[in-house]
This record gives C-alpha cells, sequence and structure tokens, in this order.
C-alpha cells in the first residue's frame, strides 16, 4: 500500500503571524469602519479613552451622559473607571448596557460591535424609510421623497 504524504510541507503555513497594531492598542469594527485607538485600559472589557468614543460610535461624553445627537445615555459606576490615576470609558459595559452585541478575539485584540439597537429604532417607531431614488426598468428616476405622506410598499430583489 502506497504511504499518503503532503508535497512540500515547509509550504503549508508560508505566512508568519503579525500582530495588527502594536501592543497597548486595540482595532475596533463598527458599521463597516476599522478604528485603531491607541491606548486601552487593563482589565475586563475594553477601556479606551473617553475622547475616542466619537470616532468610534459617534457618542460624546458629557456631564449628562454618553450622548448622540438629542440622545442621552446616563452614566452609571461601570461606564467610567479610574485606573492609575487615569479615566478610562467601559465602551463594552456600554454596549451591554444598550443592548448592543459585540465579540472579541484577545490574541488579536480585535472588537467587532454590532449596531446600536436603540439608533435603530427610531426608524421602526416612526416607520420612515431613508430618503433614496432608484432608477426603474424604464430608466426613470423614483425618489422616495415622492411618496411623501403616502404609504408605499417597497420591494428588493437581487441575484446574488
Amino acid at each position: 500500500m502506497a504511504k499518503a504524504f503532503m508535497a512540500y510541507p515547509e509550504l503549508r503555513y508560508p505566512f508568519e503571524a503579525t500582530q495588527i497594531h502594536k501592543q497597548g492598542s486595540a482595532t475596533i469594527l463598527y458599521q463597516g469602519n476599522v478604528i485603531t485607538v491607541d491606548e486601552i485600559g487593563s482589565g475586563d472589557g475594553l477601556l479606551i479613552n473617553p475622547v475616542d468614543l466619537t470616532k468610534i460610535n459617534g457618542f460624546e461624553v458629557k456631564p449628562e451622559g454618553a450622548c448622540y445627537k438629542d440622545m442621552c445615555i446616563p452614566m452609571n459606576g461601570k461606564l467610567l473607571i479610574n485606573q492609575d490615576g487615569q479615566q478610562w470609558f467601559s465602551l463594552t459595559a456600554f454596549a451591554d448596557l444598550l443592548g448592543q452585541p459585540y465579540v472579541v478575539d484577545h490574541e488579536a485584540g480585535a472588537w467587532s460591535f454590532a449596531e446600536i439597537p436603540a439608533r435603530r429604532e427610531s426608524m421602526q417607531i416612526d416607520a420612515m424609510a431613508p430618503n433614496f431614488e432608484v432608477t426603474d426598468r424604464k430608466g426613470k428616476v423614483v425618489r422616495m421623497a415622492d411618496f411623501k405622506g403616502k404609504k408605499a410598499l417597497i420591494v428588493t430583489w437581487s441575484s446574488w
């Protein structure tokens, strides 16, 4: 019986594992964006500098809480953490508070956050589709704004 072997075993894994960012930083994936924060706090969860919150998800730390446009989430003791004389914002505690799912690869230091449910709810409550335009099969441009004040059924299809 012939013995099975792999041709060129030294080429099976030709790439070396490399870090995606420097030690002590993290990569955050949110709404199609890749954000690298230069420094993070230690401990459970993802602790970021409060000023980095805006570039990650649009929220801003204010005295009244973490705010996005006219929506403010009051701060609790789990969101702002003091470590070694520096203040950190717990992005994972914030996500837990909002019911925002996330996953992490601790080895790579990469965090991926789903959409924030509170930001998505306004569209569902108002039942308002975003303003967009498409070209129909006859070449006529149809705008959602043309149906303002009327009910519209939007049907989409894709071959992929």
